[in-house]
């Protein structure tokens, strides 16, 4: 499911395109080949131009028209990003791409192989707001991520009341332990609280760091209001998640806080998993079809349980539950979900809302 370029790839005829090219990558941080197409016609157009004006033989003629998008090809993609790639290894940078879990679209990513979150984030945000997104990623893969319940996402409610810096906030910086902040809805919704030198973000805070999160390719928010990690994050950060999150002397059959896909062996925020609660067998939606073709029937690679296909990881192991379900008809469409979310999270006694009925 993921794919790195060659770093070695020969960097003949890097010119004012591949520099134009790449800056518009860094720009974004991913592409689709969809994205690329346009920004790669509007480089084609120009370069061509300049080249016509160049030409003196050409001073009674009229400029090239303009490249459409659709003339260009998935060749002239793959060839600037084998050049972007090259560009970039020096750096400490290379370009992988990943198939996206929900829309099944190919993604290429710009990826710094040699740094964690915080120095991700470092140059386009304050220490605050840094260790805000940490909290709501210990969120995602601590509280919101349990062996009943593999949501591995959390709303905007939810991130709100992570706001206040808790007290060992320094301290979950650097083991990973830092999963808190949850409870703090005493605090005024305006209120500042300075913990351990940072300080705690205003609700309004939250919500432009949570959309700038979105915008910069870090998170993706749902239809449902749900925010999870995006492409750009699973890709970047992969081995900081296992070494945060996962425990290296568990048993392989041992459930673990990050998980892989049986089929292309990436990590998984948003699939299927096994019927058999501690069975450790998770797909991706985009692997399904593809795997079930590889084997002779529908049962799990490791358990050999019956796959149902209504066992799921990501946000719908909680909105296909009929405890949200009833909770939402009463509250409306419109209404607030945060709550419902809340209490079947917490109700790790009560029934087994994602247990398929016999």
């Amino acid at each position: 499911m993921e794919e790195d370029y060659d770093d070695d790839a020969p960097r003949r005829h890097y010119d004012d395109g591949n520099r134009a090219f790449l800056q518009a990558f860094m720009a974004r941080g991913t592409l689709t080949f969809a994205q690329a197409q346009p920004i790669l016609a509007a480089i084609f157009t120009a370069l061509e131009r300049r080249e016509h004006r160049e030409d003196n033989n050409n001073e009674d003629e009229a400029p090239p028209q303009p490249v459409r998008p659709q003339d260009v090809t998935r060749e002239d993609f793959d060839s600037y990003v084998s050049a972007a790639s090259a560009a970039v290894s020096p750096l400490d940078m290379e370009i992988r791409s990943t198939t996206h879990q929900v829309t099944k679209e190919r993604v290429w990513a710009l990826v710094n192989t040699t740094s964690d979150p915080a120095t991700q984030l470092a140059t386009l945000h304050s220490a605050e707001e840094i260790a805000f997104v940490r909290r709501v990623i210990d969120a995602m893969f601590d509280k919101y991520n349990t062996p009943r319940l593999e949501m591995l996402c959390l709303d905007g409610m939810q991130a709100n009341k992570l706001r206040a810096a808790p007290r060992n906030q320094d301290e979950g910086l650097e083991d990973g332990s830092g999963a808190g902040g949850a409870g703090n809805e005493d605090e005024g919704a305006g209120a500042t609280q300075i913990v351990g030198g940072l300080k705690g973000l205003k609700s309004s805070e939250v919500e432009r760091v949570m959309r700038d999160m979105v915008d910069e390719g870090w998170f993706e928010r749902s239809r449902e209001g749900f925010y999870a990690l995006a492409p750009r994050a699973l890709l970047e950060l992969r081995a900081w998640l296992v070494d945060a999150y996962n425990d290296p002397d568990a048993a392989p059959d041992e459930w673990q806080r990050v998980k892989f896909c049986a089929a292309c062996r990436e990590v998984v925020t948003v699939g299927q998993r096994c019927a058999e609660r501690d069975c450790v067998a998770r797909v991706h939606d985009a692997c399904l079809e593809a795997f079930w073709k590889t084997r002779k029937n529908r049962k799990c690679p490791r358990c050999s349980t019956e796959w149902s296909g209504r066992h799921f990881v990501g946000e719908r192991a909680v909105t296909e539950t009929e405890a949200y379900q009833r909770g939402r008809r009463r509250s409306g469409r419109g209404g607030r979900s945060s709550s419902v979310v809340e209490r079947i999270v917490e109700d790790e006694d009560g029934e087994e809302d994602e247990e398929e009925e016999d």
